[in-house]
């Protein structure tokens, strides 16, 4: 596959694919904070939360993957802890380090969470599976690059 050069304008079809995944991004964002609201969460917290609900991490992980600096994750996991949807425990690989993770309350409002994502998954669901599985498959192709 080539790809263009850095000096040549992108075509129409790619500016509004461009235009279009912006479009996505935003609207995800706004469902998602709104999901987030009625749990009375910002949405850095509801994110660091969705992902202490798949595992355990280390701050400075959890860092790396919200993009942000690791004196902010202590101050979010601060106030999950505080309502008891997260914890500090001892990494078993490393007495030394804490990990954060997602009590089962945390978990759960993780799940309802994602279940709250309407534009997440009513647009989706307009799709067949075919497509989605092309739109999957595309778009890790994109980001595999």
């Amino acid at each position: 596959m080539s790809t263009p050069s850095r000096n040549h304008r992108p075509d129409a079809v790619t500016m509004e694919v461009v235009e279009l995944i912006g479009d996505v991004v935003a609207r995800f964002y706004a469902d998602y904070e709104k999901a987030a609201g009625e749990h009375t969460l910002t949405g850095a917290q509801a994110r660091l939360l969705s992902l202490l609900s798949l595992e355990p991490l280390p701050m400075r992980k959890l860092a790396q993957k919200l993009k942000c600096e690791p004196s902010n994750v202590t101050g979010i996991v601060d106030r999950l802890e505080n309502r008891g949807l997260v914890e500090r425990r001892p990494d078993p690989a490393d007495r030394r380090v804490k990990v954060a993770a997602a009590t089962e309350e945390g978990r759960r409002v993780a799940r309802d969470l994602r279940e709250g994502l309407h534009f997440a998954r009513e647009p989706l669901a307009g799709l067949s599976a075919e497509e989605r599985g092309s739109l999957r498959d595309l778009l890790r192709r994109m980001l595999a690059g």
